[in-house]
């Protein structure tokens, strides 16, 4: 077989199989060996440039970083839907189809109904099957060019199966799964990153990133749900059923749960039946859309100038309830971040007793105009999460009330907070704050970081409470008397807790760097300043620019570095670590030596290790001469996986990054180190 006929069948294997995972939900080979074809194209690609093609699986992320996002106008129209919320305003709205359809009272017309999935609309233009543009919905007429980015999305088929249309757009949703969400607001928590509201916002985000590397890392997916062509073309089918089971033959997703029904009832009917069964699926959905199937009764029905007269979509009702605003009050988390929340009135809703709810940011209070006194409505946002929907104003007393002003300083410890100019979050730059003391006590004694066993939650609690730790340097100035008078704490638990804060003084630079919690420092990024500079005396000294010059520190990081150590307080803390003997120089800087047999290799290691901890195998490969990192990019060489493995999988297989199981990577370790 020659290099042309083997590209070519890898091309069509990897599309086929891409159909079976995004469109059937149902692979038919394993994730590794899907890799693997994978990995086969790409090498042969570079060993045959010649034979390189756009629509190649291989081709979906371009190696620049756009310079921003063009406007295209859509070849209609992209218009937003009606709402009903109500049984009856669905009856309403059939009865309208009829009159203007021109139906007799009793015919029933035929409707097809679907998830309304919460995410972002994108229209993709394909041209002979080939796909050419992608569009953010915009003003309904104009939307962003995002191409790059659709491209990046696994679930598009750049190129499709069987017979198409010459021109024509799919519309669809791109919607962001709630369990990759849910990883993505953990990693942002962990680098102090503003969390996203909701899966919608998280989606909308990342498809308006410059980067589309970071946005085939997200794991964002597509459902189609409509075809449009030309004026003057033929639509793809007579029925907008058809349409759907069209748009999957084309190898395009489509939600599989859409309902054909004849007449209103049958509509209402489904409605109903999805009101409490929506919580089962894997994305959200706020409602369901209702569209005449018979498409040339859609074009005598025609539109409104704001919406077409043949779909609506039917809102699930928001459990709401009223009450009163007592109080706006601020939470300072680990990493300084100060958010508002509304102190109320206890209310029940959705079976619990609501006392607290999320009010997001500064900006948020201010655009909806909440006030302390007001009467508000509530409602559980994802059926989880209470929020403020927006005050009574109408209950407002006469004399008014005063408008909220987020504090200046920390109400916690004094300390001013600031607010970089583009974020919308205040933050308390204190390390020692007592806020803050709580769940940074818990990351500091972490295993990743200054592994003090024993040192968990209650504990850490009971410390704080009675004032023994201010800060991570009081650690070490405890005795074992005074952690024996504590609550479940006996003379030999004591004795345990302090021989582990006493080992924890050899930890070393890095895992001192990475347990006192400076903004945008995780593991990866402590390695590498530990192994850069040695020790913290000459970290202290770095300028950014110096900091910059670190491989994989990058301005963000950088700065946040020089905030941190700017900052008196925490200058202060730093000193009294060093004085309690707490190791501040690296113990095995990263040589990266010629000599040594995995020297220019960077490892990432993602899930559990059954039979070593992650801190081992980091160890392993550094004494190898190879290089960890927390996070993954093209620069990778491995990702080693274990039990459990999270989004960093998903990013390693987007970039194409060799996978080393467990097996794998201690055979790897033992023959390279018996080798050395």
């Amino acid at each position: 077989m020659t290099p042309a006929e083997r590209i070519a069948k890898l091309r069509e294997q990897i599309d086929h199989h891409n159909y079976r995972y995004y469109v059937l939900d149902d692979p038919e080979i394993s994730d590794a060996e899907f890799d693997a074809l994978l990995h086969e194209l790409a090498a042969l690609e570079d060993q045959h440039p010649e034979l390189r093609d756009p629509d190649s699986p291989t081709q979906r992320i371009g190696g620049a970083v756009a310079e921003g996002f063009e406007a295209a106008k859509h070849l209609v129209p992209m218009l937003s839907l009606d709402n009903a919320y109500t049984p009856e305003e669905l009856r309403e709205f059939d009865a309208r189809v009829r009159k203007v359809g021109g139906l007799a009272d009793g015919d029933h017309v035929d409707y097809v109904a679907e998830l309304k999935i919460d995410g972002l609309s994108i229209a993709l233009t394909y041209e002979r099957g080939r796909l050419v543009r992608g569009v953010t919905r915009g003003d309904g007429t104009r939307g962003e060019n995002v191409t790059g980015n659709v491209r990046a999305i696994r679930a598009v088929p750049l190129k499709l199966a069987g017979e198409t249309p010459p021109l024509m757009e799919v519309r669809g949703e791109v919607y962001l799964p709630r369990s990759v969400f849910g990883r993505i607001n953990e990693e942002r928590e962990r680098e102090g990153e503003p969390l996203f509201a909701n899966p919608r916002n998280a989606a909308a985000g990342t498809i308006r990133m410059l980067d589309p590397k970071t946005v085939a890392s997200r794991g964002l997916r597509f459902y189609g749900y409509q075809v449009v062509t030309p004026q003057d073309d033929a639509p793809a089918s007579d029925r907008h059923a058809a349409t759907l089971r069209r748009l999957r033959d084309w190898g395009l997703p489509v939600e599989p749960h859409w309902e054909a029904c004849h007449g209103i009832d049958a509509v209402i009917a489904v409605c109903e039946s999805w009101a409490d069964r929506r919580r089962t699926m894997a994305f959200d959905t706020d409602g369901i859309v209702v569209k005449v199937d018979d498409l040339a009764l859609r074009q005598k029905l025609g539109f409104t100038a704001k919406f077409p007269r043949w779909a609506t979509a039917f809102k699930f009702p928001a459990e709401q309830a009223t009450t009163r605003l007592l109080d706006i009050a601020v939470n300072v988390g680990r990493t300084g971040a100060v958010t508002p929340y509304a102190v109320l009135q206890p209310v029940r809703l959705s079976g619990t007793m609501i006392q607290m709810a999320t009010l997001h940011n500064e900006q948020e209070i201010d655009r909806k105009d909440i006030r302390p006194g007001d009467r508000v409505l509530i409602e559980k946002g994802g059926d989880i999460i209470p929020k403020v929907v927006k005050p009574i104003v109408s209950e407002r007393p006469e004399s008014g009330l005063k408008k909220w002003q987020m504090p200046s300083a920390c109400p916690s410890c004094g300390s001013a907070l600031v607010r970089p100019e583009e974020e919308v979050v205040w933050r308390c730059e204190n390390a020692s704050c007592p806020a803050r003391l709580r769940r940074g006590l818990e990351h500091f004694a972490s295993r990743r970081a200054m592994n003090i066993e024993g040192l968990g939650e209650s504990l850490i609690d009971q410390l704080v409470t009675t004032g023994l730790v201010k800060d991570y340097a009081d650690l070490y100035d405890l005795t074992a008397d005074q952690l024996a008078g504590l609550e479940r704490m006996g003379k030999r638990s004591a004795a345990n807790v302090m021989a582990e804060i006493d080992k924890s003084r050899q930890a070393g630079l890095w895992r001192l760097l990475h347990g006192i919690g400076i903004r945008h420092v995780g593991e990866g990024s402590a390695r590498a300043l530990a192994s850069a500079f040695g020790s913290l005396t000459a970290l202290r000294k770095a300028t950014v620019e110096a900091l910059e010059g670190v491989p994989d520190i990058g301005p963000i990081v950088a700065r946040s570095v020089r905030t941190f150590l700017d900052e008196p307080r925490n200058r202060a803390l730093l000193d009294r670590l060093e004085k309690a003997g707490v190791k501040i120089e690296s113990d095995e800087p990263v040589t990266g030596g010629a000599g040594q047999p995995l020297a220019g290799m960077t490892f990432v290691i993602t899930g559990t290790l059954a039979s070593m901890s992650r801190e081992d195998a980091a160890a392993a490969i550094e004494r190898l001469g190879g290089k960890v990192t927390s996070s993954v990019s093209r620069k990778t060489s491995r990702l080693v996986v274990g039990a459990e493995a999270g989004s960093k999988l998903d990013k390693a297989r987007s970039l194409g990054v060799p996978e080393l199981d467990e097996a794998a990577f201690r055979a790897l370790i033992m023959q390279e180190g018996s080798e050395k």
